[in-house]
């Protein structure tokens, strides 16, 4: 396949274009926001609403990975504006540039988050579950709407929300390994938010199946098939690393520490069901916690 990537040096894209150049037969090109540097780069600049229309005709496939951290710094406003512009603009320059190709891909794969849902306790959340109400929520919501002239164009979108994405490299792992392997990890709150996670392993493949599984579009979670609350997660890293897990974060220092992003991230949680991709036939290889925690913190 002929795929093209944004975002391509982030977790989740260089894990994948890892594994697809593994596979072989497939041919990389990258978005890049600077003067291409070599044929399999091409330009564009979401802050401008400019891309080059003619370098991306003729793909197979796009897969739709860029935008602004989430869990770095606290939200100010300036900071709360560049993760939705960094989602929405570069979403909706896409889908529109796509749908105005003479040859469109077939498919396209753009990031979502399980941020989708909001905070909703103990429900069980699947696909067809509403949206949940805060800055998050409507984050995605309109995330995903930027997809919708791809849609229209007849490209089949799978909008890929993805949970808590298990790797020492990045995410909210890399963040938690080093108080807990000093043996001053511990529960975050009360510890009964629930944390809906995924083996990095998982994403590449289930990225991989959604590129060649036809009958997939639409929202997907990327999301293994046992959610745990946050003191079960706490208690199996602690476990994996041979570390005690004596010193929770009590729930008023998570806000005085990081405002309005610790209440969205770490005290609010989404007991998400992968329903899509169960349905679908994809088979998970770490539906196991403990065992999704020892490859995540292995040495690669």
């Amino acid at each position: 396949m002929k795929i093209l990537f944004s975002g391509s040096h982030g977790l989740v894209g260089t894990a994948l274009i890892k594994s697809l150049e593994a596979d072989g037969g497939h041919e990389i090109f990258r978005l890049v926001r600077h003067y291409p540097e070599s044929p399999s780069q091409i330009e564009w600049s979401p802050d401008r609403y400019s891309i080059a229309l003619a370098r991306i005709e003729g793909f197979d496939a796009v897969v739709h990975l860029a935008g602004e951290s989430i869990a770095e710094g606290r939200w100010t406003e300036a900071k709360k504006k560049r993760i939705r512009e960094s989602r929405v603009k570069g979403t909706r320059l896409l889908g529109d540039a796509l749908a105005n190709l003479t040859e469109p891909p077939k498919t396209m794969i753009s990031a979502s988050a399980i941020g989708y849902y909001g905070d909703r306790g103990d429900e069980v959340l699947t696909e067809s579950s509403v949206p949940g109400d805060g800055f998050l929520p409507e984050v995605c919501v309109e995330w995903e709407k930027a997809t919708t002239l791809a849609t229209e164009k007849g490209i089949r979108v799978v909008n890929a929300r993805f949970g808590i994405i298990l790797d020492s490299e990045g995410g909210a792992l890399a963040k938690m390994l080093t108080p807990f392997r000093m043996g001053i990890g511990g529960r975050i709150g009360d510890g009964k938010q629930w944390m809906s996670w995924i083996a990095l392993d998982d994403v590449v493949d289930g990225l991989k199946f959604a590129l060649m599984n036809e009958t997939l579009s639409g929202p997907v979670n990327f999301v293994a098939p046992n959610p745990v609350r946050n003191s079960e997660f706490t208690k199996s890293l602690g476990k994996v690393l041979s570390r005690p897990t004596l010193f929770p974060i009590p729930a008023f220092g998570v806000r005085l520490a990081f405002g309005e992003m610790g209440e969205a991230l770490l005290l609010s949680g989404q007991r998400v069901d992968p329903a899509m991709l169960k349905a679908t036939g994809y088979q998970f290889q770490y539906s196991d916690l403990e065992k999704a925690l020892v490859r995540a913190t292995a040495e690669h």
